[in-house]
C-alpha cells in the first residue's frame, strides 16, 4: 500500500464508534476546544488537520482521556469515558495512541515494548503475546528488529514499532497524534504506508495531521480546525477541491504551495 492510492471509503454504521457532543477544553484562559461536534463511525479514517495551535492534538488526547474535558460529553463504542481507575484503564486498551515522540521503553527490547501491555494489562500469557507481536512486526515491516533497542532503530522504525505496540491491544479506534511530525522526510512515507495499510483492513482511525496527501488519498473525511473549532468538515476530494470558507482556503494555500 502506498499513499498514491486512493483507499475505498467505507460505508458509515448508524451507531457512531466515537462520539463527541458539545465539549469544550481550557487551558487556563485559552478556550482550546470550542463546542466541539464529531462523530467517527466504525471503520472511517478521520484526518483532522489546521494550523499549529488550533486544537488538533487536544481534540485527539480528550478521546482517551490523556487531557480531561470541562463540559460535554465523549463516548467510545457507546459508553461515556470513565474518569478513573480500572475502567479507564480498560478504556485506553480499546483507544490505541500513536504519539509523535515514539514514546518507546528505551531500556527495553521491541519485542518486550510491545508484549508489556498485553501481558500485564490483559494478562495474555507471554507465550502468547509474543507470538502475536511477532506477527504484529511482520505486519508494519520490522520483524528482524524484535531483539534490538530503540535506540538502534531509525526513526521510522521505531514510529512503526510504536504503531504496532498500540495494536498489539487490539484496539477498536487508533489515534495518531502527527504521527510524523518528528520523522527526517525520507521516513514519513514508511509509516505512512503502514498506516495507509490498516486503513484498508478497516481500522477506525482519528489522524491528527499536516501530510495533506495522507488527508487526501486514505481519509473518508477531512475536518479542518481553526482556534479551537471545527471550521469544516467534508470529503477529502470535495475539501481540497473547494474549501467552502475563506480560513480554509488560506491555509490549503499556504501548505500546498510550500
Amino acid at each position: 500500500m502506498t499513499v498514491d492510492a486512493p483507499v475505498t471509503p467505507k460505508p458509515a454504521l448508524a451507531t457512531p464508534l466515537v462520539s463527541m457532543r458539545n465539549v469544550n477544553k481550557h487551558f487556563g484562559p485559552l478556550h482550546v476546544l470550542q463546542d466541539i461536534n464529531l462523530s467517527v463511525s466504525a471503520g472511517e479514517v478521520v484526518a483532522v488537520i489546521g494550523p499549529s495551535g488550533s486544537g488538533k492534538s487536544t481534540l485527539c488526547r480528550t478521546i482517551n482521556r490523556l487531557e480531561t474535558i470541562d463540559s460535554g460529553s465523549i463516548e467510545v463504542d457507546g459508553r461515556a469515558l470513565p474518569t478513573e481507575g480500572r475502567a479507564l484503564a480498560s478504556l485506553r486498551a480499546e483507544v490505541g495512541m500513536v504519539f509523535q515522540s515514539f514514546n518507546l521503553f528505551a531500556h527495553k527490547s521491541i519485542l518486550d515494548n510491545i508484549t508489556m501491555a498485553p501481558v500485564h494489562v490483559s494478562k495474555t500469557k507471554k507465550k502468547a503475546a509474543e507470538s502475536e507481536a511477532r506477527e504484529l512486526l511482520s505486519k508494519v515491516g520490522i520483524a528482524d528488529k524484535a531483539d534490538r533497542h530503540p535506540a538502534q532503530l531509525s526513526g521510522g522504525q521505531q514510529q512503526r514499532a510504536a504503531i504496532a505496540r498500540a495494536l498489539a491491544m487490539k484496539p477498536k479506534v487508533m489515534l495518531f497524534d502527527e504521527p510524523t511530525s518528528a520523522l527526517d522526510p525520507e521516513m514519513v512515507n514508511e509509516v505512512l504506508e503502514v498506516m495507509g495499510s490498516l486503513a484498508e483492513q478497516g481500522m477506525t482511525m482519528v489522524v491528527v495531521t499536516h501530510e495533506m496527501g495522507f488527508a487526501r488519498k486514505v481519509a473518508n473525511r477531512v475536518i479542518f480546525m481553526d482556534a479551537g473549532q471545527i471550521v469544516e468538515e467534508a470529503h477529502p476530494e470535495a475539501f481540497f477541491a473547494a474549501p467552502k470558507t475563506e480560513r480554509a482556503r488560506a491555509f490549503l494555500s499556504s501548505v500546498l504551495n510550500h
